[in-house]
């Protein structure tokens, strides 16, 4: 089954099952949180670092690696310290 998220003003495809971090990384985006001045994205892909932080539906600090996409997720990039 097939679900769409949004990433900004982007529509991302993805499938039912993926982790939000798969959708971002195969729909080309290796990043999506700035940590003072550095791009983070996914790093060890199992919850430990909190490389991969980002804003799910309002919600800050969600671990893109742990998090499956839903069909209609709105994502944020996070910009933390």
């Amino acid at each position: 089954m097939s679900i769409s998220i949004r990433f900004g003003e982007v529509e991302l495809p993805g499938r039912d099952g993926q982790t939000i971090a798969g959708v971002l990384m195969a729909n080309g985006h290796r990043t999506w949180r700035d940590a003072q001045g550095s791009e983070r994205g996914i790093f060890c892909g199992i919850g430990i670092c909190q490389d991969c932080v980002i804003t799910v539906n309002g919600v800050e600090g969600v671990r893109a690696c742990q998090r499956a996409a839903c069909d209609g997720d709105v994502l944020e990039r996070e910009a933390r310290a």
